[in-house]
């Protein structure tokens, strides 16, 4: 499914049961939402469990230009406010983990719990992450 969040693009997959508890799992710098596919299925019978590619990433947009943690929590944001989900668990790995704490800190009314791993308030500095992004760009 394709959302539109402010002019943006944004791919997901919503499964699970209507009503049940939200889980939100956002992926690491490089990769799509399939990266969650086999721990996913765990949670679909007790849970309602969405999946997006976050800006750059996927099938989302990627506008040109940086992309700050501020313009990820908004797009996640919209994308939960378009789908009407509320009180949600955010599971995020890597730089979705620091995308998980900048939402929960813009907006904890939304936030239930978080989950995180192999990830930091603070991961690496702008050549850490500018090389990363470089080397996906060339080698996937």
């Amino acid at each position: 499914m394709f959302a539109q969040i402010d002019g943006l693009t944004i791919h997901y997959r919503l499964e699970g049961k209507t009503g049940k508890p939200v889980l939100v799992f956002i992926n690491s710098l490089g990769t799509d939402f399939r990266i969650w596919d086999e721990v996913c299925c765990y949670f679909l019978s007790d849970y309602q469990v969405l999946r997006y590619d976050k800006r750059g990433h996927g099938l989302s947009d990627a506008p040109n230009g940086e992309y700050s943690l501020k313009d990820h929590s908004h797009d996640l944001k919209g994308l939960l406010e378009h789908l009407k989900l509320e009180n949600v668990t955010l599971t995020g790995i890597s730089v979705g983990g620091m995308i998980a704490q900048d939402f929960a800190l813009r907006f904890p009314q939304v936030v239930n719990a978080l989950v995180l791993s192999d990830t930091g308030a603070k991961i690496g500095n702008a050549y850490f992450w500018n090389a990363r992004i470089e080397r996906i760009q060339k080698e996937g």
